[in-house]
């Protein structure tokens, strides 16, 4: 879902069209890492219990939603940041991801079982905010039409749009069986 799905659905952009594949494989693949360490200790903060990280289902799917959070941040700011800017983002946000998800479950005992608080609404505001500190008039204004899409790249992207639409229901029911 994460490298196929949001991979090709980032080629949008006529002028990052292969290279917002590459970005979201790196990020993503990063943040599917980092993020199984960030939940994982922040669910051990607000428990006050303490274990190794078992690289299980549950826990590589719990990576695999915090790269979901940061694949939607990239479309806020894809073309708007080089490579080494987006690193630091979505390093942090995987941070905020761990801390918010972990209050969420933990704190306020919110059950989210399709992602739509924890995953999709944070990430989507995440890169909003973000995308704030990336020239937002010069982006507005878009005097070279970057921010268009061209015939092939929406064609490209229409791969990933059919594939999220396809492996969707199994994205959203993935932790079901880990909560009940």
């Amino acid at each position: 879902m994460v490298f196929v799905g949001f991979g090709f659905l980032m080629v949008f952009l006529k002028t990052h069209c292969w290279t917002s594949v590459g970005f979201n494989f790196f990020l993503c693949a990063w943040a599917l890492q980092f993020g199984i360490l960030t939940t994982h200790f922040w669910n051990s903060i607000f428990t006050n219990k303490w274990q190794k990280i078992e690289i299980n289902v549950n826990s590589l799917v719990q990576g695999d939603f915090c790269a979901g959070a940061c694949a939607i941040t990239l479309g806020a700011i894809l073309g708007k940041a080089d490579l080494f800017q987006c690193f630091v983002l979505i390093t942090l946000e995987c941070i905020f991801y761990g801390l918010n998800e972990a209050i969420g479950t933990r704190v306020l005992k919110a059950t989210d079982l399709g992602g739509s608080m924890y995953i999709h609404a944070f990430g989507c505001y995440f890169g909003i905010a973000a995308s704030y500190f990336f020239n937002p008039k010069r982006a507005i204004i878009d005097k070279e039409k970057r921010g268009v899409g061209g015939y092939t790249s929406q064609l490209i992207a229409m791969v990933g749009a059919l594939f999220l639409f396809c492996y969707w229901p199994s994205w959203n029911s993935a932790r079901v069986n880990s909560l009940f």
